[in-house]
């Protein structure tokens, strides 16, 4: 070996079953471990550090609604809800007093289909809500903790209001492009094209403000898919028209 271009020797390896073996310190990260404090717990449901547990089988709880009825959730998220008050409530009592507040909202699932179905009046809704202590962010939460990743939040809301299947935003898609029929060719690639995106992001695609972005995403620029898809009416007429197939009542 020549020090001069190889180094220095590398120290000894550790014998097997010795120090070198033990995993390194979960809190200063060192082999041994250099610190006093103790090493964080295991998580209570699956007995793991860190947690596995959304790795692992869903476990469900059960909440009881005033109507007699019962919707499942999962037991072991550790989401944070707040009351309109702003006090903290668990996620039982969240979906509760929500399932108690919504009829104040609309009247019927035929109401919520019809305001949901309109950038302006799903909206509205939306901010309502809010204004009630119902944000984005905690029905977003609540949209998770009733598995209902890959579904509309219209979904969730008729889940709680009156326990009806969640739906997947895919299956919803395909569902409406049934009715691509009664638009031309062009048209029907714009409106493949932004299902696509709903079916990848969520219902914000469908907002009025997203409208000039998927044109240019779609089209490259406003300029072009005015000559392909018409004038700015005739652009938004399409793509707000068409969003009512996607919640139409099956069956």
């Amino acid at each position: 070996m020549n020090p001069e271009w190889d180094g220095p020797p590398e120290p000894p390896q550790s014998p097997t079953g010795g120090e070198g073996t033990r995993p390194a310190c979960n809190v200063c990260g060192q082999k041994p471990c250099i610190c006093d404090k103790p090493e964080p717990e295991p998580c209570d449901i699956c007995g793991n550090y860190p947690c596995v547990c959304d790795t692992g089988p869903k476990q469900l709880l059960r909440v009881q609604l005033s109507n007699g009825k019962e919707i499942e959730i999962d037991a072991t998220s550790k989401t944070s809800f707040w009351s309109p008050e702003g006090k903290p409530i668990s996620a039982t009592e969240f979906i509760q007093q929500l399932f108690g507040d919504l009829p104040g909202f609309f009247n019927s699932e035929e109401e919520l289909r019809t305001l949901w179905s309109k950038p302006d009046t799903r909206n509205k809704l939306l901010v309502e809500l809010e204004e009630k202590g119902y944000t984005k962010a905690q029905l977003e939460d609540l949209r998770e903790l009733v598995h209902g990743e890959d579904n509309d939040l219209f979904d969730v809301l008729t889940y709680v209001a009156y326990h009806r299947n969640l739906v997947p935003r895919l299956e919803r898609a395909e569902r409406a492009k049934i009715r691509l029929s009664d638009y031309n060719a062009q048209q029907q690639g714009f409106l493949n094209f932004v299902l696509e995106q709903y079916v990848k992001s969520g219902v914000q695609e469908l907002d009025d403000f997203r409208l000039p972005d998927l044109l240019e995403l779609k089209c490259n620029s406003i300029t072009d898919a005015k000559q392909v898809l018409g004038d700015n009416k005739s652009i938004r007429d399409t793509f707000i028209g068409f969003q009512g197939y996607l919640y139409e009542k099956v069956g």
